[in-house]
Parts: structure tokens; C-alpha cells; sequence
């Protein structure tokens, strides 16, 4: 499975941006798929999934703010992010979990900065 993200990019506080990560193959199989990001010095964490069955998570200090979302016909997901502040400044990693093996996508840098 080969997973390409893009949509990022440098934005101001306040704005937005939508995040794409297209499959190489159907989605529908997949346990869990989503987004992590990871900042410079930070561990590497849950941005949104969507759980095999429809169950959404979302890390907490983006409810409210971002939106994640699937398209089965096109094989990709979208992850829509609003009022971005600084902090959500990190490269943003694409992950699918399928049959018990995590894949992951190379990645696509957000700056939230004025």
C-alpha cells in the first residue's frame, strides 16, 4: 500500500487548509486510517481517525477545528483543518492500519505563522 499526501503548506492563524491522502489501492478494507502529525521535538501523535464500522477520533486539541474525511470511490482521505493556530504547525503523516500492518505516508509540512 503506498499512501501520497499533499495540501500542505504556510498559512496565517485563522485560516485553512485540506490535507489529501490518496491510496494506491480501495480503502475499503482498511482497519484505521487517518492523520498524525509530529512537531520538532515532540512525539508523534493522533491528529484524526476513522475506525473500521465509522468511529471518528480526534485528538484533543483539534475537536472543533478539524474534520476528517473518506471518499471510497477516489481511495483517499481528506483531513480539513480550520482556525489553525501556530501549534498545529508539524508535518502531517497519512496511516492506514490494514490487516494488523501500519503504513504510512511520507508526509506533508503545515506552518501556521504570521
Amino acid at each position: 500500500v503506498q499512501l501520497q499526501a499533499s495540501g500542505g503548506g504556510l498559512v496565517q492563524p485563522g485560516e485553512s487548509l485540506r490535507l489529501s491522502c490518496a491510496a494506491s489501492r480501495s480503502i475499503d478494507s482498511y482497519s484505521r486510517m487517518g492523520w498524525y502529525r509530529q512537531a520538532p521535538g515532540k512525539q508523534r501523535e493522533l491528529v484524526a481517525r476513522i475506525i473500521r464500522g465509522g468511529i471518528v477520533n480526534y485528538g484533543d486539541s483539534v475537536k472543533g477545528r478539524f474534520t476528517i474525511s473518506r471518499d471510497n470511490a477516489k481511495n483517499t482521505v481528506y483531513l480539513q483543518m480550520n482556525s489553525l493556530k501556530p501549534e498545529d504547525t508539524a508535518v502531517y503523516y497519512c496511516h492506514v492500519l490494514l490487516y494488523y500492518v501500519d503504513y504510512w505516508g511520507q508526509g506533508t509540512q503545515v506552518t501556521v505563522s504570521s
